[in-house]
């Protein structure tokens, strides 16, 4: 490969391909690709096979030369990035088997939205500290929330998730990582007990006419979990004290 190949860009290295249709012009191709598949690896990959991600990477550019309509006016470079995102987040999901969160996983689902919107607006992937901005967290928290359901939860580092800004009437996400895992605590029947009460809103005796419980043990149930969550609460700081008395819908637990 001569150096001016190795200079091109993605959009540039595609074009040559698609009219010469040979070895070298695709090895050109992937050389150029090189710096975008790193990007995605990293940032969705942590805790996972280099070599796997890379190959996942190369599939997904492969797919973007196969099926680019070339009478479009679009970049190759943009389409070729969806590919690869595409096929190295598919890769992720099916590895995926460790406990995330509902926050975190709500967390990734708004990496990605970001992603897709500077992509599409952009034409070009957005840097860390753009998603980090964008979502009002620290730049540190997004490495460690991609690896979430990838590597245990007890791997992530959930000193480095921290809001930058905090929301009205919305705990900031360091809390609700801190909430989600002491629920995770709780016994079935604590957890079900609680659902009922917080997030459908049901009263302690709709409660127990539907778990065929007495309305005393559903609310001596209410009080025990209360009061377990309390105490795994006390081992973690958070930025405010948390009522759980108050917590209502369902969007601090996991």
């Amino acid at each position: 490969m001569s150096e001016n190949e190795a200079l091109l860009t993605l959009d540039e290295a595609a074009q040559r391909y698609f009219v010469r249709q040979d070895d070298e012009a695709l090895e050109t191709v992937m050389n150029s690709a090189q710096k975008l598949i790193r990007y995605y690896a990293h940032l969705y990959g942590k805790g996972c096979d280099r070599d796997d991600l890379t190959q996942t990477g190369y599939l997904g550019l492969m797919k973007a030369l196969k099926a680019f309509d070339q009478t479009k006016e679009a970049s190759f470079a943009t389409y070729a990035s969806h590919c690869i995102m595409g096929e190295i987040r598919h890769l992720m999901r099916k590895q995926a088997s460790f406990y995330r969160p509902g926050c975190i996983v709500e967390l990734q689902g708004k990496v990605d939205r970001v992603m897709e919107e500077h992509l599409r607006d952009q034409g070009e992937v957005p840097s860390v500290a753009y998603i980090a901005e964008k979502l009002k967290v620290r730049e540190s928290a997004i490495s460690e929330v991609m690896k979430a359901g990838l590597v245990s939860f007890d791997e992530i580092d959930t000193s480095k998730i921290h809001s930058t800004e905090y929301e009205s009437f919305r705990l900031p996400i360091e809390d609700r990582i801190v909430l989600a895992n002491a629920f995770k605590k709780l016994s079935d029947l604590q957890k079900k007990v609680i659902q009922m009460l917080f997030f459908q809103d049901l009263s302690q005796q709709e409660v127990a006419d539907q778990t065929g419980l007495t309305q005393k043990k559903v609310s001596r149930i209410k009080k025990e979990s209360l009061e377990r969550m309390g105490e795994e609460l006390n081992d973690d700081v958070v930025e405010e004290p948390i009522d759980l008395k108050k917590l209502s819908g369902g969007r601090w637990v996991g």
